[in-house]
């Protein structure tokens, strides 16, 4: 890994950073945002496979941290390791508390030679993990070890995508310390690829069909995030919502002004400008 100065000398880690909220325009990254997509849910789904099960699918989620999202780490028969995407040096890194460890470069590549890599990487630090292979929250999903498609990869939008999700993370955490019931960890969901923090009242909810779901909204929840975009969304957005939803909740006025409720979507979302 190359080795980076804290700060440079009478600079401020703030002065020297790059902005806190480049622009992503959804069109220019949309390639590099999709091919990142299948990348970070197989990351995921090894987590997945390995962590214990938390209520409502936290064992799932990846975290925020200071060069870009891990795993947190994860048990193996009874050793840790992690993975972690690195956006600044633009490398996929496994560390296990054994001392193994190994680095793949992100850079151009379909999906399916990720999914490869990886698995190749895990098993040559002692690691062997089945995943499957169908990708999830996506329409018209490609098996990870068949997807040639998505290969795209620019390190300037993967770089800014974290720098936004970086600033995002900073306020939840915020938010999330001001509640004193329980409330999630501010974390990324691979499936639907955003970051969000959910809050909730104690009470169970109606039960759900499915068991992802059924699992997710056991107990009734408000949650905030913030999500690239996509679909009918064409950039990206902060977003609220709660489950289930009461009545007459769509008609209520909320801020800032450019908020809205999509009833397709059945939450509030917030266009970045």
């Amino acid at each position: 890994m190359s080795e980076h100065a804290s700060s440079a000398p009478g600079r401020s880690p703030a002065s020297a950073a790059k902005p806190v909220w480049p622009n992503l325009p959804l069109e220019e990254w949309k390639d590099t945002y999709h091919t990142l997509h299948m990348w970070t849910q197989i990351v995921g789904k090894v987590r997945l496979a390995l962590a214990p099960l938390h209520n409502h699918w936290w064992n799932a989620a990846l975290y925020v941290n200071p060069s870009g999202l891990t795993t947190s780490p994860m048990p193996y028969h009874g050793e840790m390791f992690e993975i972690q995407f690195n956006f600044i040096d633009h490398r996929l890194e496994i560390h296990s508390s054994y001392g193994a460890s190994r680095a793949l470069v992100l850079a151009p590549q379909s999906v399916a030679a990720f999914y490869r890599e990886l698995l190749a990487a895990l098993r040559a630090t002692g690691i062997e993990v089945e995943i499957n292979r169908k990708p999830q929250e996506v329409p018209d999903p490609i098996p990870f070890d068949q997807d040639e498609t998505h290969r795209f990869y620019d390190p300037e939008y993967a770089n800014r995508f974290w720098r936004i999700l970086l600033s995002t993370h900073l306020i939840f955490e915020e938010f999330r310390a001001r509640f004193v019931g329980k409330s999630s960890p501010v974390h990324f969901f691979w499936g639907s690829f955003d970051l969000a923090c959910t809050r909730f009242s104690g009470r169970v909810a109606p039960p759900r069909k499915g068991v992802i779901t059924s699992e997710a909204y056991s107990h009734e929840c408000s949650s905030v995030g913030w999500w690239p975009g996509g679909g009918n969304v064409k950039g990206a957005a902060f977003y609220a919502y709660t489950a289930p939803s009461p009545p007459g909740l769509g008609e209520q006025r909320v801020r800032p002004e450019a908020a809205f409720f999509n009833k397709e979507l059945g939450e509030f979302p917030a266009p970045v400008r």
